[in-house]
């Protein structure tokens, strides 16, 4: 089973939000999908500034295994990107939801559709 923390809010592609004190919002794949992708070896994450539409890719992420696309979860703009997966991508492997986060996005129109935890995991049962 994988790790879903109740308080994140997820996609049905498998990225995860969580609101950060600032007013913006975290992003990050969660614990299902880099386990399904097995171990990552390069990211390419959003640009800083760049505009962001929910659903719509805004990065790649690569594994021995496949490349994968990460689709941004929300509308807005890239206000900050995790630069510590340039030099070390497994940080998703190891701690998809903390040291792992791709980036933040200052949001400028709300998601809708989004899923609990408890959604999330019947998604991936």
């Amino acid at each position: 089973m994988s790790n879903v923390p109740a308080e994140l809010q997820y996609t049905k592609e498998h990225e995860w939000i969580r609101e950060s004190e600032n007013g913006t919002f975290q992003i990050g794949i969660t614990d299902f999908a880099q386990g399904a992708l097995g171990d990552i070896v390069y990211i390419q994450l959003p640009k800083v500034g760049q505009s962001v539409r929910a659903g719509e890719v805004c990065g790649e992420v690569e594994s021995t295994k496949s490349v994968s696309e990460i689709y941004s979860p929300l509308t807005g703009t890239i206000t900050a990107v995790n630069s510590a997966l340039d030099a070390t991508p497994e940080l998703i492997n190891q701690d998809p939801y903390t040291a792992g986060w791709i980036a933040e996005i200052s949001v400028t129109e709300s998601a809708t559709d989004l899923l609990s935890s408890t959604e999330y995991i019947t998604l991936t049962a």
